[in-house]
């Protein structure tokens, strides 16, 4: 549930949830069609990532093409 200081509404739980569906691995753009926005923009204004958000998915990602030189190199 979130950390959420003032009025728990609607809105802040749309921001909640579209926020977890792109950490969840949710793309942009179906979480954009998801919430009926026009533009991404719109969409990426409603995502709040944690601080290592980037970080993490550099990690992921280099973790991934490690193991795809591995499948390689055999």
């Amino acid at each position: 549930m979130p950390t959420w200081a003032g009025k728990l509404t609607p809105h802040v739980l749309r921001h909640f949830c579209a926020s977890q569906l792109y950490l969840a691995g949710m793309t942009l753009f179906a979480i954009q069609e998801l919430l009926g926005h026009t533009w991404t923009g719109t969409t990426a204004r409603y995502l709040h990532v944690h601080g290592t958000h980037v970080e993490d998915a550099w990690v992921a990602g280099q973790q991934r093409a490690t193991e795809r030189w591995k499948g390689l190199a055999q």
